[in-house]
C-alpha cells in the first residue's frame, strides 16, 4: 500500500479544513493583541513614556506572533490552491492595503526611538496605529464579503474572471464584520495591556477593552441576526458530491437561499457552541474587565476569538469560498483541495514542525513575562524600544 493512502482522502480534506481555521485562529489570538494594542496606541496612552511601555509589551514578541499569518497563508496555498488563487486575486487591491499597513508596523518599532524629537515620534505612533487598525478592519470586511458571496466565475477551463471592485467590497454587512473584527481584536488588545501594565494605562486599557467588548457583542449579535434572517443570502448544494473527488468546482450544482447558513445548526445542534462561545468570551471579557482577574479575563478574551471565528467556520461548512454570480463554481472542501498525496506530505511535515513552534513559542513567553512600567523602560531604555 503507499503510505498516503493510509489516509483517506476526504479526511485528509476535513483535517487540512480544521487546519486552517487552527491556523487563522491562532493568527488572530496571537497576533490579534498585537494589533489590537497597536490600534489603541495614541489613545490608552498620554506621555511618550506611557507609550514606550505600551509598545514594549508588544515589542519583543510581535515578530514571532507574525509566523501564524505566514503559515495560514502557507497553508492556503499549499492545500487550497483555487482559494489561494481566486482569493488573492480578487482581493489584491485589499491584501495590497493590509501588506502596506503592516509593513508600517516593523518600521515604526524600530524607528521611532531613533530620535527624541516629540513630532518625530507621534508620527510613528501613528503610523503604527495605521498598521494594526487597518489590518484588523480589512480582514474583518474580507469575512464579511465571504459570507455573502465573491462575484467571480469559471469557465470550463476553470479559468477565473473576477467582476468586483475594490470599493464595492465595502458594503454595510462587510463593514458590520469589519467593525467587528476591530472591536474583538481591540477587547483582546485591552485585556493585554490589562496584564502587562499597571497604573493609567491599565486603567485605561479597562475602559478601551469594556467598551469594545460591548459593542463586541452587539455588532455579533446584529450579524447573526442578519444571516439567520435571511438579510445576508447563504449557499446550499443541491446535488450530490463526492467527498474524494479531485479538485473540480464545477462538477455540483449550488443555490443561494436565504437563512442557507443556518443550515448545518438545524442538523448539528452541537455547532450552536460556536457562537454561543463568542457571546460567552466577550461577556465574560466585558464582566471580568472589571475584576483583577487578569489570566482568567485573558482565557475569555481568546475564547472570544475562537468562537467567533469559528461561528463563520461552521456556518459556512463545507463551501470555503461562494461565488455570489455563479453558486455552482464556488470553492468547498469537498472539490478545491490539493492532491491526496500533497495533503498526506504537508500533514507530515506539520505534524513534525507545529508542535516545535508550540513549544518555542511557550518557552519565549515564558522568558519575557512581567509587567512593564516605566521604571522598566527608564531602567532599560539601551534596549527598550
Amino acid at each position: 500500500m503507499i503510505l498516503y493512502e493510509m489516509i483517506d482522502y476526504s479526511v485528509l480534506k476535513m483535517i487540512w479544513w480544521l487546519l486552517l481555521g487552527v491556523l487563522l485562529i491562532a493568527f488572530a489570538v496571537m497576533d490579534g493583541f498585537d494589533m489590537g494594542v497597536g490600534a489603541m496606541l495614541p489613545f490608552v496612552a498620554e506621555t511618550d513614556i506611557e507609550r514606550r511601555v505600551v509598545i514594549n509589551t508588544i515589542g519583543p514578541t510581535w515578530e514571532g506572533n507574525q509566523v501564524w499569518f505566514i503559515l495560514g497563508g502557507g497553508a492556503i496555498f499549499a492545500a487550497w490552491p483555487p482559494l489561494y488563487a481566486i482569493s488573492f486575486s480578487g482581493f489584491y487591491l485589499a491584501m495590497f492595503v493590509v501588506l502596506a499597513a503592516m509593513i508600517l508596523r516593523p518600521v515604526s518599532f524600530k524607528y521611532r526611538s531613533k530620535r527624541p524629537d516629540p513630532s518625530w515620534r507621534s508620527a510613528w505612533d501613528w503610523a503604527l496605529f495605521t498598521g494594526s487598525f487597518v489590518p484588523a478592519l480589512v480582514f474583518g470586511v474580507a469575512v464579511g464579503n465571504v459570507l455573502l458571496g465573491v462575484p467571480f466565475s469559471l469557465d470550463n477551463d476553470l479559468r477565473m474572471t473576477y467582476e468586483g471592485s475594490f470599493f464595492g467590497l465595502f458594503s454595510p454587512f462587510s463593514l458590520l464584520c469589519g467593525l467587528l473584527s476591530v472591536a474583538m481584536l481591540v477587547a483582546h488588545g485591552s485585556v493585554w495591556l490589562v496584564m502587562r501594565t499597571t497604573g493609567d494605562i491599565a486603567m485605561r486599557a479597562r475602559r478601551f477593552g469594556t467598551v469594545a467588548a460591548g459593542l463586541g457583542i452587539v455588532l455579533f449579535a446584529l450579524g447573526g441576526y442578519l444571516v439567520a434572517s435571511g438579510y445576508v443570502e447563504g449557499f446550499r448544494i443541491t446535488s450530490e458530491i463526492d467527498p474524494n473527488m479531485a479538485a473540480n468546482p464545477l462538477a455540483k450544482q449550488a443555490i443561494t437561499e436565504g437563512g442557507a447558513w443556518m443550515y448545518n445548526y438545524t442538523v448539528h445542534p452541537i455547532l450552536w457552541l460556536a457562537p454561543g462561545l463568542g457571546f460567552l468570551g466577550l461577556f465574560g471579557t466585558l464582566v471580568l474587565l472589571q475584576t483583577r482577574l487578569e489570566k482568567l479575563i485573558f482565557l475569555f478574551s481568546k475564547l472570544a476569538v475562537f468562537g467567533i471565528i469559528s461561528t463563520v467556520g461552521v456556518s459556512m461548512f463545507p463551501f470555503i469560498l461562494p461565488s455570489s454570480i455563479q453558486p455552482d463554481a464556488s470553492l468547498t472542501v469537498w472539490d478545491a483541495s490539493s492532491s491526496h498525496r500533497t495533503l498526506f506530505n504537508m500533514l507530515v511535515v506539520t505534524l513534525i514542525f507545529l508542535p516545535i513552534i508550540l513549544v518555542y513559542t511557550a518557552w519565549v513567553y515564558k522568558v519575557l513575562w512581567g509587567k512593564v512600567d516605566e521604571e522598566t523602560i527608564e531602567r532599560d531604555n539601551h534596549t527598550a524600544y
